[in-house]
């Protein structure tokens, strides 16, 4: 009986020492919910890899590289890079099929280059159209365009974090992957392969579900319950589709459409997806009717001059209660909706600081909601920077990368002089000289500091005795 009642006091002891702990923890930690705008904006972001695009033709051959650089400006972050490499090909150049030169190759290095120094992001896409003026049949012999792949992939591996994806192309008109003889699986599927043996990272899209399945070796009839592995080379395959919303199968896109879009989102929940709205005349780009699929689909990036006439029909129209329940976009343009949701969008709802009095120790919790279409689909490096009253910085630490979670938390040490700092995260994805680019900027007003590229996400006030 005293056995049992000395255990039951070392228990309530015991439990005791651990309650005093954790309220001793709790006062020493307290929380301070930051006095932040919480509320979505509706102002334009131009965030990394997505959003309208604008092309840049681009025409590559034996005495290196030629493109307007004015074409690049502060409104669009985004750029279709339209490489012509038919110079390479004989039936273009009428003598015979040759791989790149190093000139080209240094050309496309020098192209790539400027897009990142100038903080712009890029979609590629090669073809043997001569000006991408819509001739097929210009292509050369397969094991030149395999050879050509392997090569101008040694320069797109240096820039993962400027390309937002290739578009595979190569082949037909437009290097959009039809019309010409030799688009089909036979010449098709091997050009897969060579892009993703030869990439290490960067997305890769060719112009139908139906050149997937190929890969795969499979058929539509098979992708209801098909799931792509994470570990598989396949897992970086999507679609651009350049007959976006034209017709009930997208221009020959679809052969199932309901189907296939199923088994897209499972790709496109990580890659991104987009092209060029087609007919003015249809009826699927109506505002009403377009957005669940563009949801579905987590839809990316598209062309902000083609359609023009589709573009100025969602300028003409609005957002309304039949279109959803975004009542802050209600009376806003159908083109102010999408374009600020192309993508991912994060909106700051929450930012909770723990710290003393020291701030010897911070631990930071934030909550975010992404109302974009589509997902972060590459890690963010951060950092945390500290601006004194003087609005200078005073520390700057490196925290755990930012994957597009609906949270974020970190903890850090800190060693502060007294007195009141401005908190700022700064999400990147590359430095150049030791700037950050690709910064991405939360769709919250008043948060957003340009000269740090970073988020404002509270307050710390360092009073030591």
């Amino acid at each position: 009986m005293k056995i049992k009642q000395t255990l039951f006091a070392v228990l309530m002891l015991t439990v005791l020492c651990v309650g005093i702990a954790l309220c001793a923890c709790n006062s020493v930690m307290p929380a301070y919910k930051q006095q932040l705008n919480y509320t979505e904006s509706t102002a334009k972001i131009n965030n990394p890899d997505q959003g309208f695009y604008r092309p840049i033709y681009v025409k590559l051959n034996g005495n290196g590289i030629t493109y307007n650089k004015n074409i690049v400006n502060d409104s669009t972050q985004l750029y279709h890079l339209r490489i012509d490499i038919s110079a390479f090909s004989k039936q273009v150049n009428g003598s015979a099929d040759i791989p790149l030169t190093q000139t080209a190759l240094d050309g496309l290095d020098e192209l790539l280059s400027f897009v990142k120094s100038k903080d712009k992001n890029a979609i590629v896409r090669f073809a043997y159209d001569p000006s991408y003026g819509g001739s097929k049949d210009k292509e050369p012999q397969l094991s030149i365009i395999l050879q050509h792949i392997e090569q101008v992939c040694t320069v797109i591996n240096n820039y993962n974090s400027t390309v937002t994806a290739v578009e595979v192309g190569l082949i037909g008109p437009w290097g959009e992957m039809h019309s010409s003889a030799i688009a089909n699986a036979q010449n098709i599927t091997p050009i897969i392969e060579a892009f993703v043996t030869h990439t290490n990272a960067v997305p890769l899209l060719v112009r139908t579900p139906k050149m997937i399945y190929d890969y795969l070796g499979i058929t539509v009839n098979d992708v209801d319950d098909y799931v792509i592995d994470a570990n598989s080379k396949a897992y970086r395959l999507g679609i651009y589709n350049d007959g976006y919303l034209g017709s009930a199968n997208d221009l020959g896109t679809y052969t199932d459409r309901q189907r296939e879009t199923e088994f897209l989102s499972k790709q496109t929940a990580h890659l991104p997806y987009g092209g060029e709205v087609v007919i003015p005349s249809s009826e699927y780009h109506d505002i009403d009717k377009c957005l669940p699929e563009m949801n579905l689909l987590n839809l990316s990036y598209l062309n902000i001059e083609w359609n023009n006439q589709v573009i100025d029909k969602w300028k003409n129209s609005n957002y309304t209660k039949q279109c959803g329940q975004d009542e802050l976009y209600y009376g806003k343009t159908a083109f102010d909706y999408i374009q600020n949701h192309l993508g991912y969008r994060f909106v700051l709802t929450n930012s909770v600081f723990k710290y003393t009095s020291k701030a010897d120790e911070l631990q930071i919790e934030l909550t975010l909601k992404n109302v974009g279409f589509g997902n972060l689909n590459k890690t963010s490096h951060t950092k945390l920077i500290f601006a004194d009253s003087d609005g200078k910085v005073a520390y700057t630490c490196q925290a755990q990368d930012f994957k597009g979670d609906s949270s974020y938390n970190c903890s850090l040490k800190l060693n502060l002089p007294n007195g009141n700092y401005q908190v700022y995260l700064c999400l990147y994805q590359d430095e150049l000289e030791n700037n950050p680019l690709y910064c991405l900027q939360f769709a919250n007003d008043g948060l957003w500091n340009a000269e740090l590229k970073s988020n404002k996400i509270g307050e710390v006030t360092v009073a030591n005795e």
